[in-house]
């Protein structure tokens, strides 16, 4: 092989010709026997030596350049070209057992990615369709799989990133990178945009206090005190600060103390300090100057302090404010002026704060998760809502005020509640408080047959069930048995069913979601005797 000068040549060339191509580079003879084989890096190939190269032989044979797939991987491409008594031959193997290499190590990598970008990573092919994605919380989703995205394909097409709109949703800013011919790595900022549109809903939630104090429903002694408290109150200019469990209406509060005050025809914006990450609250509180941040408007943005000059700042759930955002509040009230993020230049501000909470704050203050000196600030006039177990009396007016509200909305016409579903009303715990009492009338209405007037034990939702036991229906141990409350509760549901199918026990056991076989053997274990 040393005396044929034209082969030494071609064999010299195998390394030029293997470095360009990213791949194995061949020499082989007319039946395509391999000579000589190097790889990208100019090594020789010796175990392939001697071994028939099937294009090679197709190319002699045919004495024509033959392209084709690669004798050992399937994706690579390779050609073979007749020059002589020899066949030159060459493929993009290693290029390709590299592409593959990598796009395993991206695809590993995606769930970081979408992490650490706050949103959507995707790896899409050369038509910009999406192969892979994973969210921001690092799993692997089916989302929007095999969609098409025309920047994708445009980044593919020029080999270079283009930056746009996302297709996931609107204003969802998304980089599309071209990694090699055959696919690409894009991701988005969906989380922040999705984090910033719920907290201007949030901000956006109470533009204006609509609630008076008329509106505040009961008469007991513990809810006369507040609305005491607040007359006296509303007038001033003093932080207040409301404590009250969930669902106590904390809001209706405030908003009543706004519309008592001077600054009733001002704005009133409320703000849940819980909703969000201190980030995305920092510059919606206190706004910021122009190109503070990565997408940050032109010209800046108002902060809620700003946007409720001479009016109401309420901060609900003020204990799950970040700490060191809370010494910027701090600032705020002290000096009465607003800092844009991104300014060194102060902003007057006449704003009069209202905080509300569930938790003990001294409690927080002792375990250094609120600031003493911001307690103080916003802890001028103390307001303690009332648990609804401690409102003696206010249940049933509480009731009967959202019979009224449902009673147009969901088509019913109830005048009447049993004395029963005031004793349960009494005997549950309430952990929920209004909410949950508004959300049981709303279920319990949806129980009521149309032309029913009067709300019945049986139109509780099942939660209610255990304080019938207190009632007259259960003797001895059955008080305490869960299979007695349960077969009542089976028992007064079939009864009502029956009452409003009017004994038509086929459509009774239709209504009930069993056959009427089970009806009957039911009807008979209860005593039930249809009239």
């Amino acid at each position: 092989m040393g005396n044929n000068k034209f082969l030494d040549q071609l064999c010299l060339a195998l390394d030029f010709i293997a470095r360009t191509t990213g791949g194995f580079a061949t020499v082989t003879d007319r039946l395509g026997r391999r000579l000589k084989s190097v790889d990208s890096h100019g090594r020789e190939i010796r175990q392939y030596q001697g071994e028939v190269y099937e294009i090679a032989r197709q190319a002699g044979e045919r004495q024509m350049p033959v392209v084709g797939p690669s004798q050992f991987v399937t994706e690579a491409e390779a050609w073979a070209l007749p020059i002589g008594e020899y066949i030159l031959c060459c493929s993009n193997v290693e290029r390709v057992e590299r592409d593959t290499k990598l796009r395993e190590a991206l695809s590993k990598a995606l769930p970081m990615i979408a992490r650490v970008a706050g949103g959507d990573a995707v790896l899409f092919d050369h038509s910009g369709r999406r192969l892979e994605t994973a969210d921001y919380t690092g799993k692997k989703s089916e989302k929007l799989i095999g969609k098409v995205s025309q920047a994708a394909y445009e980044a593919m097409q020029t080999q270079k990133p283009v930056i746009g709109e996302s297709i996931t949703m609107q204003g969802v800013t998304a980089v599309r990178i071209p990694i090699t011919e055959n696919y690409g790595l894009g991701f988005n900022n969906e989380m922040m945009v999705s984090q910033k549109q719920k907290l201007l809903a949030e901000v956006k939630k109470f533009q204006y206090a609509r609630y008076n104090l008329s509106d505040i429903i009961g008469e007991s002694e513990a809810i006369k005190k507040c609305k005491t408290i607040v007359n006296y109150v509303a007038q001033g200019i003093s932080s207040v600060l409301i404590y009250g469990a969930t669902g106590t209406g904390k809001e209706l509060f405030a908003q009543a103390i706004h519309n008592l005050s001077d600054r009733r025809n001002n704005p009133f914006i409320a703000i849940n300090c819980g909703a969000l990450p201190p980030t995305l609250i920092e510059a919606n509180l206190f706004g910021y100057a122009d190109g503070s941040f990565t997408g940050a408007k032109k010209h800046g943005n108002i902060g809620v302090f700003e946007a409720a000059d001479m009016g109401t700042v309420f901060l609900d759930e003020i204990s799950e404010m970040d700490w060191e955002l809370q010494a910027k509040l701090l600032r705020v009230i002290q000096e009465r002026e607003v800092t844009r993020i991104g300014s060194t230049k102060p902003i007057p501000v006449n704003v009069r704060i209202i905080s509300s909470t569930n938790k003990n704050l001294s409690q927080l203050i002792e375990e250094k998760r609120f600031r003493e000196d911001l307690y103080y600030r916003i802890n001028v006039v103390e307001l303690r809502v009332p648990s609804l177990k401690e409102r003696d009396g206010d249940i049933p007016l509480l009731a009967r005020y959202f019979i009224g509200k449902y009673n147009p909305v969901l088509g019913k016409n109830i005048s009447r509640v049993a004395q029963a579903v005031y004793d349960s009303f009494e005997n549950y715990p309430w952990s929920g408080n209004i909410r949950e009492l508004q959300n049981c009338i709303e279920s319990a209405l949806n129980m009521v047959h149309a032309e029913e007037d009067t709300l019945e034990v049986h139109h509780l939702p099942t939660k209610f069930y255990p304080s019938l036991m207190h009632r007259n229906d259960y003797k001895g141990s059955n008080a305490d048995n869960l299979t007695a409350v349960l077969r009542e509760a089976e028992k007064q549901a079939i009864l009502r069913v029956l009452q409003q199918e009017r004994n038509i026990r086929c459509r009774t056991a239709q209504r009930l979601g069993i056959s009427n076989t089970t009806l009957w053997r039911k009807m008979r274990e209860n005593n039930i005797i249809a009239t």
